[in-house]
């Protein structure tokens, strides 16, 4: 046999190999990982307005806190699944339609600002808590509001689909506060609400409201006031039962905590000025936030 018929021969060999390979990694692969290997492509959902979490900068691409750990997970995704081009591609969603259009496959996951609750564990699974909040109030300095009590006969802004929502029309039937809730789209609708005076306050996770002071024209006009009514943890969505690329994404999300990572992104999207312009959230880390990074976990706080 010539040298020339070794080597073409040993090519063969090796190229059967590889699409054995490829051919039982595929076979291997289930839910969402097959998907994204099949289809070539990662499908990522994101919040348009969640400052400082997930939100658009002025050439429409998605930054903040919870998208540095959504780009980490696609770069995990991307070095599992041996697919360095893998192509990568953004889908808004918003808290009304984020569950429905997870579990018919429009996107693969989100990290946002959704809270992680035995609720939605019914219909979804959530990765390793990233940022823990408790629900407060953003108002103006010179409402006279300082605490719930204080919102009786008033207009109070809520974004529409929220846990928030839901805490306040349960606390508005049992305290009988006679409060007007006022269900809106989004977080930024809901502090447009409040800034136009026809609400007189927003309820929201603390570190969400401080997003929305930072954006205002004048935020020194605007205080967090009130007792937490709950604490959350965040996390990430995944399709229910896809215990895989769950575990893709938890490995992803401990290895960022305990690395030192996760704190360098905190400091940089809550204690530094950060895109478009130059707001700053001045929001301290939290006990709670110092122990999770210590301790990666999954729980839901409610």
């Amino acid at each position: 046999m010539t040298l020339k018929k070794i080597l073409l021969s040993a090519l063969a060999s090796l190229m059967l190999l590889t699409a054995a390979h490829s051919v039982a990694q595929a076979e291997e692969l289930t839910g969402t990982l097959k998907k994204i290997k099949e289809t070539g492509v990662i499908v990522v959902g994101h919040r348009e307005s969640s400052v400082p979490f997930s939100y658009y900068d002025l050439q429409q691409n998605v930054i903040g806190y919870a998208q540095d750990y959504s780009n980490k997970i696609v770069d995990a995704v991307k070095k599992q699944l041996n697919m360095p081009d893998l192509k990568v591609r953004f889908v808004p969603i918003t808290s009304q339609n984020r569950i429905p259009l997870l579990q018919n496959g429009t996107y693969d996951f989100e990290c946002g600002s959704t809270t992680n609750n035995l609720d939605r564990q019914q219909q979804v699974d959530f990765s390793n808590t990233f940022f823990i909040v408790g629900t407060r109030l953003l108002t103006h300095k010179n409402s006279g509001i300082k605490d719930f009590d204080d919102l009786k006969g008033k207009n109070v802004a809520v974004t529409a689909g929220t846990t928030s929502e839901m805490l306040l029309n349960k606390m508005n039937d049992e305290k009988k506060l006679g409060v007007n809730v006022i269900s809106v789209k989004d977080h930024g609708d809901a502090f447009r609400t409040v800034e136009s005076g026809r609400a007189v306050a927003f309820f929201i996770d603390d570190a969400l409201l401080a997003g929305e002071r930072a954006k205002a024209k004048k935020p020194a006009d605007w205080v967090i006031v009130g007792t937490p009514q709950s604490f959350e943890a965040y996390g990430c969505m995944v399709r229910k039962g896809d215990a895989p690329f769950k575990k893709l994404v938890d490995g992803t999300i401990a290895e960022l905590q305990l690395s030192g990572e996760a704190e360098k992104s905190y400091e940089r999207w809550f204690k530094q000025p950060i895109p478009p312009k130059g707001m700053n959230m001045n929001f301290d880390m939290s006990d709670e936030m110092k122990n999770l990074f210590k301790a990666p976990n999954d729980k839901a706080l409610n």
